[in-house]
């Protein structure tokens, strides 16, 4: 490693409280929500550099909303669209997570599941455990069950139109939501399961890629990052000069060659699209 590390930082994080998170944060955070507050996720917040995208964990004690997310065209104006995807840490049994339907449905016929809540039956469920991977596409109706804990890329937006929540005391975007949902089966293409190491190239565009590497990025990774790149250690740390980036953390580089990964176990890499 050069010792003149370029540009970089860590990013600072945010705790966010949801109804559905938990008490008490799994480690490397390990820390309980402060005054009985549920802490459901846990935000990187994006510098100047990497403001395209958001990098999340999620801690999950219930079920999340049944919700689906707009594409950048769908999206009010001034704001951008959200296509995400999700890396599995740690899964209680039978922890599930919802994708797509399970046959194509109609509009009226969606609409009508989501007022009286049968559109939780209609989605496929599948069971999750630690390495299992998806990628969302904007417009993908999906819902998380309860005893994950998962890690998210996602185009830096916020937008969520809930189309069910259990009765629970929040807004529904029932008109909105209908406009963007696609109501197909999930694309199987687009969700795997990689065991909990190792090299695996996850993502390459249209938004964003994403890459996990164990130890030192091969050449061909190297090659595909050039500009600012995240660095997200599950596993060990990654040193950007003096800096020490450490598992449950997120930093970043102007140049990802400048990074020491002597001390990496597992580290997920990720950029904006070109």
């Amino acid at each position: 490693m050069n010792s003149a590390a370029p540009l970089g930082g860590k990013l600072p994080t945010r705790m966010v409280e949801k109804v559905w998170g938990r008490d008490i944060l799994p480690a490397p955070f390990s820390v309980a929500g402060s005054d009985s507050k549920r802490i459901g996720e846990i935000w990187f917040e994006p510098s100047p550099e990497t403001d395209q995208l958001l990098v999340k964990y999620l801690f999950t004690s219930e079920k999340l909303s049944v919700q689906v997310h707009p594409s950048d065209e769908q999206a009010p104006a001034g704001g951008s669209g959200k296509e995400e995807c999700w890396l599995v840490l740690d899964a209680e049994p039978d922890a599930r997570l919802a994708i797509g339907f399970a046959q194509d449905i109609t509009s009226d016929a969606m609409r009508a599941a989501a007022l009286d809540g049968s559109i939780e039956n209609l989605l496929v469920w599948h069971t999750a455990k630690a390495g299992d991977f998806f990628y969302l596409p904007a417009g993908t109706v999906h819902a998380i069950g309860p005893g994950l804990s998962l890690i998210e890329i996602q185009q830096n937006s916020d937008i969520t139109y809930r189309l069910f929540d259990y009765g629970r005391p929040r807004d529904l975007h029932l008109e909105q939501g209908m406009a963007v949902a696609h109501g197909t089966p999930h694309d199987p293409d687009l969700r795997r399961s990689l065991g909990v190491s190792g090299n695996a190239q996850l993502v390459d565009g249209p938004h964003f890629r994403l890459d996990r590497v164990a130890g030192s990025p091969p050449a061909e990774v190297l090659a595909r990052y050039s500009g600012n790149v995240l660095i997200i250690p599950l596993a060990g740390s990654v040193s950007l000069g003096e800096m020490c980036i450490g598992a449950g953390e997120c930093g970043w580089t102007e140049d990802l060659a400048f990074a020491d990964f002597a001390d990496a176990e597992s580290v997920l890499l990720t950029q904006p699209a070109d």
